[in-house]
């Protein structure tokens, strides 16, 4: 990954510096981070943190029901998956809360259109376009390099008005000495061209610096720890993004989803490592930042005939953070007695995930209410933001 001054050497020193715009935060209150984590397939929730003294618990999940004493113990009645140990200081410490039985208004069973209300932050799939994330920077006025996606593309949560950029460490080796001033030189007459390649370059350059001493991550693109701990350097860099988006897939486990080993399990360790190593790259910035994990929907409560789950409903949402009032678990517990279930088959969903998402842009970001009800979240005066979860 060559440096800014590499980059900025030769003839088109001028031309590049010329591209590169000026970091944009003043309309994000003091050092304030915000970190989304997309979590794609639908995770299980009662597999993450399972409620293992619900009295129905052990025979609603049959097969998937996980043993008491190998979970870490939260508040009666739920518990930790192992793989997620990790996590349990910053619960310990009052800086993780988690939002079970929580779903977005959709209420069908396809990835495709949940994942778009989930980005979206509409009422039916594909009534926006563009993400409920880049209306509430554009209603703070936020600029360009404010907002960041660590993925290879930009995901519809960043998509609008708001400027924003992605970055994904490149598998193939370095360019060619000079290359990238003669780029920016043939693509100096197209606006759109331009400022594309500048914003790439000046991804690189600042994720360059930002990691200058750690180990590279050239190559890992499906290393979710390694890209967690990149996004907190960029994070940290005083002339770095305040905002970004990670992307961590492979919840889909509708065969061989395992107990406190196997597939779940790898994925919720890979979900924890990532996490904890996100929170220790942002080091002090870690006190001024909150991070939220989310997923489309749950799985169903029953396990199916391969040892998996299948599309559910409720699910579970990860709030960490230091500006989180976490070591609590929210929201209204439903229960997992047979009459208690969404459609006889799912967690019943108690809060609103646009809840816990309200409170967050409210509460960390400062987004007025009037514009969370009708611009960020169109139609939604009805949802209020979720009480006591961003220290205030």
């Amino acid at each position: 990954m060559p440096s800014r001054r590499e980059l900025l050497a030769g003839a088109g020193a001028g031309l590049l510096l010329g591209l590169v715009p000026g970091l944009s935060v003043a309309a994000l209150p003091g050092g304030r981070r915000l970190v989304v984590v997309l979590l794609r397939g639908g995770l299980d929730g009662l597999h993450a943190v399972p409620p293992i003294r619900d009295p129905d618990y052990a025979q609603a999940r049959g097969s998937l029901a996980l043993p008491e004493g190998e979970v870490l113990p939260l508040e009666a009645p739920f518990a930790l998956h192992p793989a997620l140990a990790p996590l349990l200081p910053y619960w310990q410490g009052s800086e993780l809360a988690i939002v079970h039985a929580v779903a977005s208004p959709y209420r069908e069973r396809s990835h495709f259109d949940g994942q778009d209300m989930l980005e979206g932050g509409g009422t039916r799939p594909h009534e926006l376009s563009d993400g409920w994330l880049n209306r509430a920077l554009d209603s703070l006025g936020a600029g360009r390099g404010v907002a960041l996606a660590v993925a290879q593309g930009l995901p519809l949560i960043l998509r609008g008005a708001t400027p924003a950029s992605s970055w994904a460490p490149s598998p193939l080796p370095g360019l060619p000495a000079g290359l990238v001033e003669k780029v920016a030189a043939l693509y100096a007459g197209d606006a759109l061209l331009a400022t594309a390649f500048e914003e790439g370059v000046q991804a690189n350059v600042t994720a360059g610096e930002a990691m200058a001493d750690e180990p590279p991550v050239r190559g890992r693109l499906r290393d979710f720890p390694a890209l967690a701990h990149a996004a907190g350097h960029l994070l940290a860099a005083a002339e770095g993004p305040r905002v970004a988006v990670l992307e961590l897939g492979g919840w889909d486990t509708h065969a061989g989803q395992g107990l406190t080993q196997g597939r779940m399990a790898d994925s919720l360790a890979r979900l924890a490592g990532g996490l904890d190593a996100l929170a220790k790259a942002l080091g002090p910035a870690w006190r001024d930042a909150v991070v939220v994990a989310v997923s489309e929907f749950g799985r169903t409560v029953a396990a199916n005939g391969t040892g998996g789950s299948d599309h559910g409903t409720g699910g579970v949402a990860l709030v960490m953070g230091g500006r989180v009032a976490g070591g609590a678990v929210l929201g209204q517990w439903p229960g997992l007695a047979p009459n208690a279930l969404y459609q006889g088959r799912d967690l019943r969903p108690t809060t609103d995930l646009r809840a816990v998402l309200k409170a967050v842009l409210r509460d960390h970001l400062g987004v007025g209410p009037a514009t969370l009800d009708t611009t960020v979240f169109p139609h939604s005066a009805g949802v209020a933001p979720l009480a006591g979860l961003i220290r205030t």
